[in-house]
């Protein structure tokens, strides 16, 4: 949940794009987030916007002990949808300041159980929302969900924002999951090398569409494909030329397009890597 990172707006939604060749899965969405004034999407209406542009299958992501629960009833019914679970580090640092930290961590443990609940996150680290009080509570958050991830088996994505350092050092301290997402990555060359290094995927959000993204692009450049995700972050994020609207899962493939640009590769050979690196990490969705 990337809440800040666009600025403006535009009149109404972005029209769909060109269907892609072959399909491929949100891996990261907030169908729970209501954004400027605009409703919650209707769950079903933004998974069959998504399926007829070659987006058949999403990751939901709760963050909050309301939104975790919603993702818990919503994969249930849905089909297309596998979901993840965790408190948000900014939610943390709350919830910590109250003394409501402990037993939310409970209630997202008994939510992870669900079989269709494949992700523990998004957690991590944000020294961007969270001052220096709030630090060490966003610290023993990410490393308890870290350790959730590797008792329940489920994948980690990560949120880290101003905080490269810090995650990489508390990832190698706790020993990272077998498989780790860097969600929304926000990093330089050097960190995406860093990640791959380590096992690590990564996932490139509408950000790597927009003009001042130069060095994030540079990054992409040198994720083997085996490693790359891609994700809305909706209702946040929305790739350009639609920066400003509210972001959902239909318009996936203007970032799957601007990537394969990047990598120069074709459109095809890029679909057939991220629907396989998806099915990889966070299992089937028909089972």
């Amino acid at each position: 949940m990337s809440k800040g990172h666009q600025q403006g707006r535009s009149d109404g939604p972005p029209p769909a794009p060109q269907p892609l060749p072959i399909a491929v899965v949100d891996n990261h969405t907030h169908l729970d987030i209501a954004r400027d004034g605009h409703p919650a999407p209707d769950v079903e209406v933004a998974l069959s916007q998504a399926a007829a542009v070659g987006v058949d299958r999403v990751v939901q992501i709760g963050c909050d002990l309301s939104g975790a629960r919603f993702t818990v009833e919503q994969v249930a019914q849905h089909p297309r949808m596998l979901g993840g679970v965790a408190i948000h580090p900014n939610e943390a640092a709350k919830l910590a300041a109250t003394g409501e930290l402990a037993a939310a961590w409970d209630e997202i443990e008994q939510l992870a159980a669900h079989p269709r609940i494949r992700v523990i996150g998004e957690t991590g680290l944000d020294y961007f929302r969270t001052g220096p009080e709030g630090v060490q509570a966003q610290h023993d958050s990410f490393r308890w969900h870290i350790d959730l991830a590797k008792r329940t088996g489920k994948a980690l994505q990560i949120h880290d924002r101003d905080a490269h350092d810090d995650v990489l050092r508390i990832l190698a301290e706790e020993g990272a999951p077998e498989s780790t997402v860097m969600h929304c990555f926000s990093g330089d060359i050097n960190l995406a090398r860093t990640c791959v290094e380590k096992g690590y995927h990564l996932s490139f959000s509408g950000t790597v569409t927009f003009k001042n993204a130069r060095a994030l692009r540079d990054a992409l450049a040198i994720v083997p494909l085996d490693r790359l995700l891609v994700e809305t972050d909706a209702p946040y994020l929305t790739p350009a030329p639609y920066r400003g609207a509210v972001n959902s899962s239909y318009l996936v493939p203007i970032t799957v397009r601007a990537m394969a640009e990047v990598l120069a590769i074709d459109v095809p050979t890029l679909c057939a890597s991220l629907s396989a690196n998806s099915e990889r990490v966070y299992g089937s969705w028909t089972v």
